[in-house]
């Protein structure tokens, strides 16, 4: 059995709070007087501001090393979280201190589809993708290679924009594109519509996975208005597991043999009974249907094109060979509220213990999947022996990773943080001068 600080950890889900100079370095300067800006408001949080919109940051999406006790949906300032929500340099240093040797980071303010940087101008519109992929993949991917995996976000409103997209950060190494579990939900063709086959195949051919992270659709799964916020909480995974009958079951996966699709933040312990329903849907009533899977079981299908991902999941770890031990990678959700930092190791250890999970089986799920679903090798760039638990906490010795509260942090907030707002202030100035 693999002892705990002998883990190699890639996490395939975490989450960047994005920083106030966010387009100084990577969007036409042209543009950067009508771009979002990161503003205080008199409340004294902090808000993203894009023409009409006004998103306010952070709630349960940047808690972590917060008590338990002050979770919650009100807005916050950056002053409030750890430093290592906006900072790639002191990020790495929190996924040191957790043993995390590489991390994937789904964005915040522009959504999981980018939607909130579609204005009347889709040319700025257009531009701000570019943008941010370029920030994410050049400037926090770049300043660390072999710590994280590139993703780009989509021209949402454009097909064919989106599928060039693909192409272009495909060149600059990023093969994950986040994308929504529902286009239709909002506004667009579904999955069944031949409206996205440029964006299929330009996943096909550069080897993208496609990345549904749960929530992507903007919309969850609550039974009434008045329904408590743990419903909602409770609920999640169904999203997730709406998207995958959709695309299952439609002609994408026929049409795209080599469509490969990730199930970011669903679970993994529903996945056994979904693959029984489908494979009875499958016998019952493709007389009817008319479905045809070449010989095949939907099951199988399955397992050919979708990754399934877990935080902690202790159903999902004893019942891994009924899910298929080559879909399965961990997450960490690092700095949203379920994350598990900085002890996922013992939490994970744990369960593999619990379960006589064999070590090739724990390679597998803790980083062997990560690589070869998202063509990611981190150790070209760190030895295997310097990626463990063990060796990165040693490196991380003195971080702090205490619990802190919010009005702590404030009084600890980083200098760094202000100097992302001077950069970017400064920045808007020389555009507009």
């Amino acid at each position: 059995m693999t002892e705990v600080a002998d883990l190699i950890l890639i996490s395939v889900d975490d989450h960047i709070i994005e920083p106030p100079d966010l387009f100084v370095h990577h969007l036409d300067a042209s543009y950067l007087d009508r771009a979002p800006k990161l503003v205080r408001n008199e409340a004294g949080s902090d808000v993203w501001v894009f023409g009409q919109l006004v998103m306010e940051t952070a709630a349960l999406n940047a808690v972590a090393g917060r008590p338990k006790e002050e979770y919650g949906m009100e807005p916050q300032s950056l002053d409030e979280v750890r430093p290592g929500c906006y900072d790639v340099d002191e990020r790495v240093k929190d996924m040191d201190a957790g043993g995390v040797l590489a991390s994937m980071n789904f964005p915040s303010f522009p959504t999981f589809t980018a939607r909130t940087f579609v204005s009347d101008d889709l040319k700025l519109s257009q531009a701000l993708v570019r943008a941010y992929n370029d920030w994410h993949i050049d400037e926090w991917c770049g300043a660390y290679p072999g710590r994280f995996i590139p993703m780009a976000v989509p021209v949402i409103w454009d097909a064919q924009q989106t599928a060039d997209e693909i192409r272009r950060v495909s060149e600059k190494g990023c093969h994950s594109l986040s994308f929504t579990e529902n286009p239709a939900a909002l506004g667009y063709p579904s999955f069944h519509d031949d409206y996205w086959d440029p964006v299929w195949r330009a996943c096909c051919d550069t080897g993208t996975v496609l990345s549904i992270h749960l929530g992507s659709s903007g919309r969850m799964s609550i039974p009434a208005v008045d329904s408590p916020p743990d419903v909602m909480m409770s609920l999640q995974p169904m999203n997730i597991q709406s998207a995958a009958a959709d695309l299952l079951w439609s002609r994408v996966l026929k049409n795209y043999p080599d469509l490969r699709v990730a199930l970011s933040e669903g679970g993994t312990g529903w996945v056994p009974y979904f693959l029984e329903r489908v494979d009875r849907v499958y016998e019952m009533h493709r007389a009817w249907t008319l479905q045809d899977f070449g010989g095949r079981v939907p099951s199988e299908v399955f397992r050919e094109h979708f990754l399934t991902c877990f935080i902690s999941d202790p159903v999902g770890i004893e019942m891994r060979n009924r899910i298929g031990i080559d879909n399965i990678c961990w997450e960490a959700d690092f700095p949203h509220s379920d994350s598990m930092w900085p002890s996922a190791p013992e939490e994970l250890g744990t369960e593999f213990v619990k379960y006589a999970v064999p070590e090739d089986d724990v390679r597998k799920m803790t980083y062997e999947n990560a690589m070869r679903w998202f063509s990611f090798d981190p150790f070209v760039h760190l030895p295997k022996d310097q990626a463990t638990v063990g060796a990165l906490r040693a490196k991380a010795a003195g971080h702090d990773v205490s619990t802190m509260s919010r009005s702590t942090r404030v009084r600890t907030a980083d200098e760094k943080l202000e100097g992302y707002r001077v950069r970017a202030k400064r920045a808007v100035a020389a555009a507009s001068s």
